[in-house]
């Protein structure tokens, strides 16, 4: 199970190598803030209880040709959906730190850049 460093997705949105996005947080969270290019799929609530049966319900909506990257909040539950697609065969990876290591991406934040170094380091 794989995860991708929010710079890293950032340098493959809107190049050929560009992932799908499966934001799987509430809908009311997508509508508020999201990546432009997410789909919203939102099984958070259902992952996050322990029911992965939503998730795999919806999975022809996720295309299986391209690398799937899971967002929600901060990335944790995002790795239950990660692992119920690479169980179904897709190429899927969670985003590191979620929506919130994405926003801090975006800002440039020193929380995001010391985190994103202790990602780098863990390997």
């Amino acid at each position: 199970m794989g995860r991708i460093l929010p710079d890293e997705l950032a340098e493959r949105l809107g190049t050929d190598d560009e992932p799908f996005l499966l934001d799987i947080r509430p809908e009311s969270d997508h509508e508020r803030d999201a990546i432009d290019a997410s789909r919203n799929v939102p099984v958070y609530d259902d992952l996050r209880a322990g029911d992965e049966s939503a998730l795999r319900r919806r999975l022809d909506e996720i295309p299986d040709d391209r690398e799937i990257v899971t967002v929600c909040k901060m990335g944790v539950v995002a790795k239950r959906a990660t692992r119920v697609l690479d169980e179904a065969g897709y190429d899927a990876s969670t985003l590191a730190g979620g929506m919130s290591g994405w926003n801090g991406y975006e800002r440039g934040s020193l929380g995001y850049r010391i985190r994103s170094l202790w990602w780098r380091l863990r390997g």
